[in-house]
C-alpha cells in the first residue's frame, strides 16, 4: 500500500463512547456522498468468532496531521483530538476497542485530515485568457489581411498555448495529488484510458469529483507492537474517506462521514464506494495521552 505520510506517534487512548447513526430523511440530488477507498494488507486477516462478529482489536491512535488546502472555518478550528472523537465510536461498532495499555494494543491508527485545494476554473485562468484575446487578434489581422499583425497574433497564440499546456501540466499533477490523498488514485488510472474516445465522458465526470474542493479523513493501522518494539512500520489496513465542501462543514458531517466509512474498516474495497451520507452523532470519554514518539526521519 502507497504511504502518503510518514508516521508519527502521539499516541492517545479513549474512555467510554457511544454512537448514534440513523438514515438521512430523504434523498435528492443535492445528497452527500461519501466516498470510501480502504486497503488491507494480506498478511492482515481478521479473527471471526463463532457468532459471526469480529474478535476484537486493540488500538491507540497516533497524531497524524492535518493537511489544508484552503481557508474553511469548519475544519480550521477542529484539532486531532476533535477527530480521534468521532471516528473512536465508528471503529467501535466494528469492534476496534482503545486501551490504556500498550503491552496490549495491535494497532497504531494513525489520523489524518483535511481539504483538498483543486485549480481555480480553466475558463478564469491568464492562459486561457490571452488565448482567446490572441485568437481574436488572428481573425482581426486576418479580416484587415495585414501579414505583419497576423505573425504576431500567431506568435500570440503560441506562446499562449505553451502556457496553457503548462496550466494543464499543473493541474494533472493537483489532481493526482488529490487523489492518491483521497484513495482515488486507482480509479483516475484506470479512467486515463477513456481520453478521446467515446467513453471520455466517464474520466471527465471524476475529474470533475476531484475538482471539487473534499474535506477527508485517512486512518492508517499499524502494527503497533512491531512499531513500538523494534521501531518497523508494517501498514496493516488503511481507510480514506471523503465528502465535497460545497454546501456541507467538516465539524457537523465528521461523524457521520465515519459512520458511513466504518463498514470498511480493515478490508479491501478494490477502489472507491459511494454511498449516501448518513447523520450521525458520536460521544466519546476524554482520551488521554499515554505516549509520544519522535517522527521518524
Amino acid at each position: 500500500m502507497r504511504r502518503l505520510f510518514r508516521t508519527t506517534a502521539c499516541v492517545i487512548l479513549g474512555g467510554g463512547l457511544s454512537l448514534a447513526v440513523r438514515p438521512a430523511a430523504r434523498a435528492t440530488e443535492d445528497t452527500v456522498i461519501t466516498a470510501v477507498a480502504s486497503k488491507a494488507s494480506p498478511d492482515y486477516v481478521r479473527v471471526k468468532l463463532a457468532d459471526g462478529s469480529y474478535q476484537p482489536e486493540t488500538y491507540a491512535f497516533g497524531a497524524g496531521g492535518f493537511w489544508g488546502g484552503m481557508h474553511d472555518a469548519s475544519i480550521d478550528k477542529q484539532k486531532f483530538l476533535d477527530v480521534a472523537r468521532a471516528v473512536a465510536g465508528p471503529l467501535a461498532v466494528q469492534d476496534y476497542l482503545p486501551t490504556k495499555d500498550p503491552a496490549k494494543a495491535t494497532l497504531l491508527i494513525m489520523v489524518y485530515w483535511g481539504l483538498t485545494r483543486v485549480p481555480a476554473p480553466l475558463s478564469e485562468s491568464a492562459a486561457f485568457i490571452n488565448m482567446q484575446v490572441a485568437q481574436t487578434n488572428l481573425q482581426i489581422a486576418i479580416s484587415y489581411g495585414i501579414p505583419a499583425l497576423i505573425v504576431a497574433a500567431r506568435n500570440q497564440i503560441a506562446t499562449a498555448a505553451g502556457m496553457l499546456q503548462a496550466e494543464n501540466r499543473l493541474r494533472q499533477r493537483t489532481d493526482w495529488q488529490n487523489a492518491g490523498m483521497m484513495g482515488y488514485d486507482a480509479e483516475l488510472e484506470a479512467a486515463e484510458r477513456f481520453e478521446q474516445t467515446p467513453l471520455q465522458h466517464r474520466r471527465d465526470e471524476l475529474v470533475d469529483e476531484l475538482e471539487d474542493n473534499r474535506y477527508f479523513v485517512v486512518l492508517m493501522a499499524y502494527d503497533f507492537q512491531l512499531l513500538w518494539k523494534e521501531k518497523k512500520h508494517k501498514l496493516l489496513w488503511e481507510t480514506r474517506f471523503s465528502i465535497r465542501q460545497r454546501h456541507n462543514d467538516f465539524d457537523r458531517q465528521l461523524a457521520a462521514m465515519a459512520a458511513d466509512a466504518s463498514r470498511y474498516f480493515g478490508q479491501d474495497t478494490q477502489g472507491v464506494i459511494r454511498t449516501p451520507l448518513r447523520e450521525g452523532k458520536v460521544t466519546l470519554g476524554q482520551p488521554k495521552v499515554i505516549d509520544v514518539e519522535p517522527e521518524k526521519k
